[in-house]
C-alpha cells in the first residue's frame, strides 16, 4: 500500500510585501528616533541590550 501525497501546487496569489527598515537607519545611528503617525509623536529608542522600545 502506496501512501498518497497531497498536490503541493505554489500559491499563486501574490503576497503583500512588508516593508523592512534598520532601526540603526531610523535612528541615524544614534539610539533614539521621533515617529510621527498622525498628530501623535513616538519615540523608538535603542537600548544598550540592543532591545527596541516604542513610547508615546
Amino acid at each position: 500500500m502506496t501512501a498518497q501525497i497531497p498536490d503541493r501546487t505554489p500559491c499563486t496569489t501574490p503576497q503583500p510585501v512588508v516593508p523592512r527598515y534598520a532601526a540603526t537607519d531610523l535612528t541615524l545611528g544614534h539610539n533614539l528616533a521621533e515617529i510621527a503617525l498622525g498628530d501623535q509623536v513616538y519615540r523608538l529608542r535603542i537600548t544598550k541590550a540592543g532591545k527596541l522600545i516604542l513610547t508615546k
